[in-house]
C-alpha cells in the first residue's frame, strides 16, 4: 500500500494521535523549514550572517 509497511503504519498513527490531525501540516511545514535550513547551512549559504557593507573605502 503505497510502499508503506506496517512499522510506517504504527509510527503515523502515532504521530497523528500525539499532535492530532489539524496541527499535522504545522509540524510538517516547520519540518520542512528546517530541513531546509539545515542543508543550506551544510552548503554554506547560511542567511542569517550579515553581508557586509558594500559602500565602505577601502583601506
Amino acid at each position: 500500500m503505497f510502499g508503506l509497511s506496517l512499522g510506517h503504519l504504527v509510527i503515523l498513527a502515532f504521530v497523528v494521535l500525539l499532535f492530532g490531525h489539524r496541527r499535522l501540516p504545522e509540524l510538517g511545514h516547520a519540518l520542512g523549514k528546517g530541513v531546509g535550513a539545515f542543508k543550506r547551512g551544510l552548503e554554506g549559504k547560511d542567511t542569517d550572517e550579515e553581508d557586509p557593507p558594500k559602500n565602505l573605502p577601502h583601506l
